[in-house]
Formats: structure tokens, C-alpha cells, sequence
């Protein structure tokens, strides 16, 4: 008896170390931000500094709910954003922080300011300035309204 209620704990133990997580912003929003000059562009640019349980989320599979964003004409630049379009990083609502760039393997059929749940792997960015500080790679998503 004491065989299998070790072997169950250690089972539910293992699963939960390597089941993905319900990631929320304020989670995501715990990082700090300095100015950094970049010369290849001769500009200043938000260098963020991730905080040590952001760091933890890096490369792990997350679940992050948010509003879908199709900011690029070719579709080719896809958003998760805190807030819907009206109110998202671009338009002066909010920091960096409130929106992750997503790389899909299949690209969605979503529509702007469409709420959906977002499940891939963190990946942390500091220096391409070319793209965002939160990147969601190999990333699916559900549509929730």
C-alpha cells in the first residue's frame, strides 16, 4: 500500500513539473525596463530586465488568455495583447510587457480584438529589437468569444 501511494505521489508530482501553465499578465509584467542605445539602428530602445520567475518561464510551455491582434496586412506580425486594439501597447495603453508576439505553426483564422487562449513556448527576448520582449513560438490558440 505504501508502494502504490508513493508511486501515485511521485506520478502527480512529475506531471504537474512538466504540464503547461496558466500564465497571466501580472505574471508577465514582472520586468523592468532601462534605455539601451542600439547603434545598428543609432536609436535608444526599452532594454527589459525579466525578472527571476519570468526567467523560470522561458523555454516551458505556457497558457497565456488575451485579445488577438492581426497588426500586419500580410498577417504576417500576429499579437496577443492585454487589452483589445483600441487600448493595446501601440496606442499608448500600457508597456511592452502587455503584448507577446506569436508564432504559430499554423497561422489562425482569428479576427482582431477576438479574446483567445494561446498555448506554445516562452521565449524571452532582449536584444532583436525587431521583435518583441515576449514571443510565443510554436504557438495554437482557441477561440473563447
Amino acid at each position: 500500500m505504501k508502494n502504490k501511494i508513493l508511486f501515485t505521489f511521485i506520478l502527480f508530482t512529475y506531471a504537474l513539473g512538466y504540464s503547461q501553465r496558466e500564465t497571466s499578465w501580472a505574471d508577465l509584467a514582472k520586468v523592468t525596463y532601462t534605455d539601451k542605445f542600439f547603434p545598428a539602428y543609432d536609436e535608444y530602445f526599452l532594454y527589459p530586465e525579466f525578472s527571476g520567475s519570468v526567467k523560470d518561464l522561458e523555454g516551458k510551455q505556457i497558457t497565456v488568455t488575451g485579445y488577438f491582434l492581426n497588426i500586419d496586412p500580410n498577417g504576417k506580425l500576429l499579437i496577443l495583447s492585454k487589452g483589445p486594439m483600441s487600448s493595446c501597447f501601440f496606442c499608448g495603453q500600457g508597456g511592452p510587457e502587455t503584448a507577446i508576439e506569436l508564432q504559430f505553426v499554423t497561422p489562425p483564422k482569428f479576427k482582431t480584438d477576438q479574446v483567445v487562449s494561446i498555448t506554445g513556448i516562452l521565449k524571452l527576448n532582449k536584444d532583436e529589437v525587431e521583435h518583441f520582449n515576449y514571443i510565443i513560438t510554436d504557438c495554437s490558440g482557441l477561440l473563447l468569444k
